[in-house]
C-alpha cells in the first residue's frame, strides 16, 4: 500500500459536496445553540494527560492518543470536550456564581480497537451548562438536544433517558460486592438484560429490590411505572430520588412539548464515569451508534478547584451525517460560486471584475483557458461541482 495516498485506519478525508454539507450542518446547529444563549468556546486539541486521567473518569488510558512535549510532559489528543471545558471554566470563571453556557464544534480522537469499525477522529458539536443543578436545566438541555436533531432534518429519533443513581442505589441496597457490580455493569453496556436477570435471581433479594432490578430490562418506562417504582423504593433514598428526578423531568419535558421524543431507561450506563445524575443518548435509523450523548456531571469541576453542578451533551456530527444520508434526508446545498474563465488577453479585465464582485459578497473562482483546459472540459467540471454561472473572457 502506498502510504502517501492513504489515510491511517480510523480516519478519512471529507471533501467536495460532503464537506460543504457538513459545514452547513455545523452552522445550522451553531445558530440553534446561540438561540438558547450558549456562547462559543475553543479549547486546545491536546491537553496534559491528567485532564483525562483515571481520576477524572474520562476515556480509559489505553484508548488515548498520547505523546510527549520537549519538557517530557505527557500530552493527550482530546477524546472528549467536557473535561477540557470544565478545566477552562474553573480557570476563568472560578468566582462566578451565575450559570455559564458554552457551545463548541471540533474534533475528538479515540484510539478504538480496529475490530470495532469506528472512526478514531470524529467531529462533535455540543453544549455545556455550568452552575445550574436544577431539574429545569436537565429539561432545557434535553429539549435543546431534540431541537438540534429536528433542525438537522431528522424526523424519527428517540432520546433515551436514565439516571446514574438508580443503578448505584440498587448496588448499595443489594450489597452485591464489587466483582458482581462490575459484571452487571458490563452486561448492561452490552445490553444483556437476561444475563443481569440470571445473576440477580441467585442473590436472595426481597420483593421490592427484585421488582426494581426488573425495571432494568424495561426500555420504555412510563410515568405510571415510575410512580409505582417510587413506592417500591421508599426504603432506598438514592433509588427513590433518582426516580423522583425523572418524574419531575418528564413533567417539564411535557411543558416543552417534546415528550414524544423521550423514553426512560433505567439500565442506561456510560463508560464515562464522571456522570452523576441524569444521562441520555439519542438514536435514529441508519446509525449503529448514538448520534448524541450527554448527562449531568455535578462533581467534575471540583477536580479543577471549582464547586459547580453541570450538564452537557455532544452530537457526533459524523454519525448524524450518516443517519441523514441513509434516511435520504438531504442537506440543501447550492454552489453560488461564479467561474471566470479567461485567456491571457482579457486576464486583467477578469481580475478587476472578480475583485468588484467579491467586494459585493459574491464568490468568484478564476481559471485560465488553455489548450488542455478547453471550454468543453470546464463545462464538464462545472456540472461535477454544481457550478451554475460561468463567465468567459475570451
Amino acid at each position: 500500500m502506498n502510504q502517501l495516498l492513504h489515510t491511517p485506519e480510523g480516519v478519512r478525508d471529507i471533501y467536495s459536496d460532503e464537506c460543504e454539507r457538513k459545514h452547513i450542518l455545523e452552522d445550522r446547529l451553531h445558530q440553534i445553540l446561540k438561540s438558547y444563549g450558549f456562547h462559543p468556546i475553543q479549547t486546545p486539541t491536546f491537553e496534559f494527560f491528567d485532564i483525562f486521567g483515571k481520576e477524572i473518569g474520562s476515556t480509559p488510558s489505553k484508548d488515548l492518543y498520547k505523546f510527549f512535549d520537549r519538557e517530557g510532559n505527557t500530552l493527550v489528543l482530546r477524546p472528549d470536550f467536557t473535561p477540557s471545558i470544565a478545566r477552562c471554566a474553573s480557570k476563568y470563571y472560578m468566582e462566578d456564581e451565575i450559570p455559564i453556557r458554552f457551545c463548541y464544534t471540533g474534533n475528538t480522537f479515540i484510539n478504538n480497537s480496529s475490530y470495532q469499525g469506528l472512526l478514531k477522529e470524529t467531529t462533535q458539536s455540543g453544549a455545556e451548562l455550568i452552575g445550574d443543578g436544577s431539574v429545569g436545566a436537565d429539561a432545557e438541555l434535553i429539549s435543546l438536544t431534540i431541537q438540534l436533531l429536528l433542525g438537522a432534518g431528522l424526523k424519527e429519533f428517540q432520546i433515551s433517558v436514565g439516571h446514574v443513581d438508580f443503578l448505584k442505589g440498587l448496588f448499595e441496597a443489594a450489597e452485591l460486592g464489587e466483582d458482581m457490580e462490575e459484571e452487571i455493569h458490563e452486561l448492561l453496556l452490552n445490553r444483556n438484560f437476561y444475563g443481569v436477570e440470571e445473576r440477580i435471581s441467585h442473590c436472595g433479594l426481597n420483593d421490592d429490590l427484585n421488582y426494581l432490578f426488573g425495571l432494568l430490562k424495561d426500555v420504555m418506562l412510563t410515568k405510571e411505572k415510575i410512580i409505582e417504582a417510587k413506592k417500591r423504593a421508599e426504603a432506598y433514598p438514592k433509588i427513590y430520588n433518582s426516580l423522583d428526578r425523572l418524574e419531575q423531568l418528564g413533567d417539564l419535558l411535557r411543558v416543552y412539548g417534546v415528550e414524544q421524543y423521550v423514553s426512560y431507561e433505567m439500565a442506561m450506563v456510560s463508560r464515562l464515569n464522571y456522570y452523576t445524575g441524569v444521562i441520555f443518548s439519542g438514536y435514529t435509523f441508519g446509525s449503529g451508534e448514538a448520534v448524541v450523548k450527554g448527562g449531568r456531571y455535578d462533581h467534575l469541576l471540583e477536580y479543577f478547584g471549582k464547586s459547580a453542578p453541570a450538564i452537557g451533551f455532544a452530537i457526533v456530527i459524523d454519525q448524524l451525517m450518516s443517519a441523514l444520508q441513509r434516511q435520504n434526508i438531504r442537506i440543501p446545498f447550492e454552489n453560488k460560486t461564479k467561474w471566470f474563465i479567461y485567456n491571457e488577453k482579457r486576464r486583467a479585465e477578469a481580475i478587476q471584475d472578480a475583485i468588484a464582485l467579491r467586494r459585493q459578497g459574491e464568490n468568484v473562482e478564476m481559471m485560465p483557458l488553455s489548450e488542455t483546459n478547453t471550454e468543453e472540459a470546464y463545462r464538464r467540471y462545472a456540472d461535477q461541482f454544481h457550478i451554475q454561472d460561468i463567465v468567459y473572457y475570451i
